[in-house]
């Protein structure tokens, strides 16, 4: 069976990342996305690791206010929720000015 390129899951999350940067999500463009199949016990779910690269003037600044508290943030799925999310290690900056991150997610089926 061929699997989507994104789940519902992470295409979900995606776009609540998105959301949360705001008017200035334009300048966030992803570059790389994996999710893997997750279980425990109780719950089963995917991992998700994103990688973004944020562009334009003072990049660091705003990829900074659009992690900062990640951990803390409400984001409601459609059917789930978020188990974990945070910045994975640290902003990396480029020659242009951009900033790249890291994000990793564990979302939790119902």
């Amino acid at each position: 069976m061929m699997r989507p390129r994104m789940t519902g899951a992470a295409s979900a999350l995606l776009r609540l990342l998105l959301k949360r940067a705001g008017e200035q999500s334009h300048r966030s463009c992803l570059s790389r996305w994996t999710s893997t199949d997750w279980q425990s016990l109780t719950f089963t779910g995917e991992r998700h690791e994103a990688d973004f690269v944020i562009s334009g003037p003072q990049a660091l600044t705003l990829a900074t206010s659009w992690t900062d508290r990640l951990d803390e943030a409400d984001l409601p799925l459609p059917r789930g929720f978020v188990g974990d999310i945070k910045r994975r290690g640290r902003f990396r900056a480029r020659e242009d000015g951009s900033v790249e991150l890291t994000i990793e997610a564990l979302t939790l089926e119902d």
